[in-house]
C-alpha cells in the first residue's frame, strides 16, 4: 500500500487544479527532506513537475522551489539540464517579461548549469523577444536579460542576479570563455564587457557571479593583452575600484594610479564581503602570469591597495591571496634587479604599540620574503 506521502506525490498530475495546487504546496518541504519520494517511476514525479512549471502562477511557483531544491541530486539534476525541451520552455518563460516566475527560473537554470553538459546552451537557438532586443542566440539573450533586467527593468517581478552564476559556471569551459572574449556580430559588443559594470553593484548575488565569471574567464592566459588594454576589455578599474577603500596613499603613489582610482570621495568603501575582494585578487593575480601584466600592475601601484586591502579585512584567505600576489611583484625579473620599488612581503604579525593596537589577527609588514609554493588559483 502507498503511503500517504506517496499519494501525495501522485496528485502532483491531478487534473483538479486545486488538488495540484495543494499537492505541490504541500510537498515543498519534503524536496528537502525525502527527496527520494520524487525518484519513483523512472522520475515520473519530476517529468509531471516539469510540466508544471507552465501551471497557474503559484503552482509554478512551488512546482519550480522542488525543482530547485531537488536539483542538487545527480540524477535529477542531469534529467533536468539534459531535456533541451524543457530548457528552452524555461527560456521562453525567463524571456518573457511578464512572468512572475524569473527569478526563481534564474536560480533553476544556475542550479542547472552544474551539469557540465550544459554548455549546449552555447549553441542553443530560439526566438528572442523584441522587447529584449538580442538576437536568436540563447546565451546572447540570458545576457542581454542580466543586464537589461538589473533591479526589475525588463519585468517588475525579477532582477535576474541568480544568472550571474549561471555564467561563472559558463565561464569554467574553454567554449564559455571564448564566447565571453569574443565580439558579438549583433551589437559588436565583447560579452564579458557588459558584466564588469556590475563589480559594484548593490546586489551581493549579482556582485559574487559576476566576479567569479571574470576570473573564470581570466584563465584565457592569451587574452590578457585585452583585459589590460583601455581601448578594449580594460578590466582593471573594475577590480581595482571594489578592492579600494578611502585610505590616502603618498602623493606619487597615487598620481600612478588609474584616473578612475584618483579621485574617490572619502566615503569611499570597499566591497562589504571578503569573499568577493578574494576573488578580485585571484583575477589579479592571473594577471601576473605575463611579464606585461606583472609590469602594468606594477606600473599602477597596485600594491599599496593590496597593502591596505590585507591590513584592513579581516579575512583569512583574502589576506593570503594578497600575500601570495605581493610576492609575485616582489620577484626578480630574469636578467634584471630587483623589481619591488618600495613593496614589502605581507605576512601575518601582531601590530606594534606604535602602530595601535589591531587584536588577534592583526597584521603587519615585514621585509623577509616568505614561502609561497602554492600560487595556485583555481576556477570557482
Amino acid at each position: 500500500m502507498p503511503t500517504e506521502l506517496e499519494e501525495l506525490v501522485d496528485f502532483i498530475s491531478h487534473g483538479n487544479t486545486e488538488v495540484r495546487q495543494l499537492a505541490v504546496e504541500n510537498l515543498v518541504p519534503y524536496s528537502l527532506s525525502q527527496p527520494s519520494i520524487f525518484k519513483t517511476n523512472e522520475l515520473l514525479p519530476i517529468k509531471d513537475l516539469k510540466l508544471l512549471v507552465r501551471d497557474y502562477k503559484q503552482i509554478a511557483k512551488d512546482a519550480i522551489t522542488i525543482l530547485i531544491n531537488l536539483s542538487t541530486d545527480r540524477e535529477i539534476l542531469e534529467d533536468l539540464a539534459s531535456d533541451k525541451e524543457f530548457i528552452t520552455s524555461m527560456l521562453g518563460r525567463l524571456t518573457n517579461p511578464a512572468e512572475p516566475n524569473a527569478n526563481l527560473l534564474s536560480m533553476l537554470l544556475a542550479n542547472l548549469a552544474k551539469w557540465d553538459d550544459l554548455k549546449y546552451i552555447l549553441t542553443l537557438e530560439r526566438p528572442a523577444p523584441e522587447e529584449l532586443g538580442s538576437n536568436n542566440k540563447a546565451i546572447d539573450q540570458l545576457l542581454d536579460l542580466f543586464v537589461k533586467g538589473a533591479e526589475g527593468a525588463y519585468n517588475k517581478a525579477a532582477d535576474y542576479d541568480y544568472l550571474s552564476y549561471l555564467f561563472a559556471d559558463i565561464a569554467k569551459h574553454a567554449e564559455g570563455r571564448q564566447y565571453f572574449l569574443t565580439k558579438q556580430d549583433y551589437d559588436s559588443v565583447v560579452p564579458l564587457t557588459k558584466l564588469t559594470v556590475f563589480t559594484e553593484h548593490k546586489s551581493d548575488i549579482r556582485r559574487k557571479g559576476v566576479a567569479s565569471t571574470i576570473k573564470n574567464v581570466a584563465f584565457e592566459i592569451d587574452s590578457h593583452p585585452s583585459f589590460l588594454a583601455e581601448d578594449e576589455i580594460n578590466i582593471l578599474p573594475y577590480l581595482l575600484l571594489p578592492i579600494t577603500g578611502n585610505e590616502e596613499y603618498d602623493e606619487e603613489d597615487t598620481m600612478a594610479m588609474l584616473p578612475d582610482l584618483q579621485l574617490l570621495p572619502p566615503d569611499k568603501q570597499r566591497d562589504s564581503d571578503p569573499s568577493i575582494i578574494q576573488t578580485h585578487v585571484e583575477t589579479l593575480m592571473l594577471l601576473t602570469t605575463s611579464r606585461q601584466g606583472r609590469d602594468v600592475l606594477r606600473e599602477i601601484k597596485v600594491y599599496p591597495i593590496i597593502r591596505e586591502t590585507h591590513l584592513k579585512v579581516e579575512h583569512d584567505g583574502l589576506r593570503e591571496v594578497c600575500e601570495r600576489f605581493v610576492q609575485v611583484l616582489m620577484r626578480d625579473e630574469e636578467g634584471e634587479e630587483k623589481v619591488d620599488e618600495g613593496m614589502r612581503a605581507l605576512s601575518r604579525t601582531s601590530m606594534s604599540k606604535t602602530q595601535g593596537h589591531g587584536g588577534p589577527g592583526s597584521w603587519a609588514h615585514q621585509d623577509e620574503e616568505e614561502d609561497d609554493d602554492d600560487d595556485t588559483i583555481e576556477e570557482v
